[in-house]
């Protein structure tokens, strides 16, 4: 499978929300939507903060009958009438998707503490198994993620900095790698191509879509 066709079909919604479109459509920490496409079978939530946890954009991106997953340390902020749990170490396959969640911590700042049993996705969509790390700095972990994309937060500040998701792609090795966490909040386009410069594998930045 060629690096194009992996992330051909990954949509950079901006900071770090994402579509995924195949079989079924799945988003990622959807925020600052700016339509209401309602076709999203699937919407995954990493982490409760306002950025990445936003009511009224799941409710832009989802159909009706959609599937909200989230950490199980969240359930109480979801307001969905589907939704499953997930800890680091479990997962679940809804509508054929297959979605493992994986720890995702900061290990030198305070913005993600791993009390907080927050958590990424490797998400299997057609055979091809999507990591979004979700918020997190390089942690040990992500030594056993197995995928063949990678979306990585690449601006500091509150994760990763784009020199440590370099050294992530060195752990994951996957075929291809998105950079993400960039150009809202905090990071921008230098640190996206600080990180296809240095990654060891191929870097696709993508235009925000939305």
């Amino acid at each position: 499978m060629s690096d194009h066709s992996t992330t051909e079909r990954i949509d950079w919604l901006g900071h770090a929300s994402f579509r995924f479109r195949g079989s079924a459509i799945v988003y990622v920490d959807p925020w600052k939507i700016s339509t209401s496409p309602r076709d999203g079978k699937l919407i995954l939530i990493t982490h409760s903060h306002y950025d990445h946890l936003s009511p009224q954009d799941i409710r832009k991106v989802a159909l009706p009958d959609a599937t909200v997953v989230a950490p199980k340390s969240i359930r109480s902020k979801i307001d969905w009438p589907k939704v499953v749990t997930l800890a680091a170490g479990e997962s679940t396959t809804v509508e054929g998707v297959r979605i493992a969640a994986v720890p995702a911590y900061n290990t030198n700042k305070d913005y993600h503490p791993r009390r907080e049993e927050w958590i990424g996705y490797i998400v299997t969509l057609d055979g091809v198994r999507i990591y979004h790390s979700g918020d997190t700095d390089l942690i040990p972990e992500m030594k056993d993620v197995e995928c063949d994309v990678a979306l990585l937060p690449v601006s500091g500040t509150y994760v990763m900095t784009a020199s440590e998701a370099i050294r992530a792609v060195e752990l994951i090795s996957p075929t291809a790698a998105i950079p993400m966490h960039w150009g809202d909040i905090v990071g921008d386009n230098a640190d996206a191509r600080a990180f296809k410069e240095g990654a060891s594998c191929e870097v696709v930045i993508k235009e925000p879509v939305g």
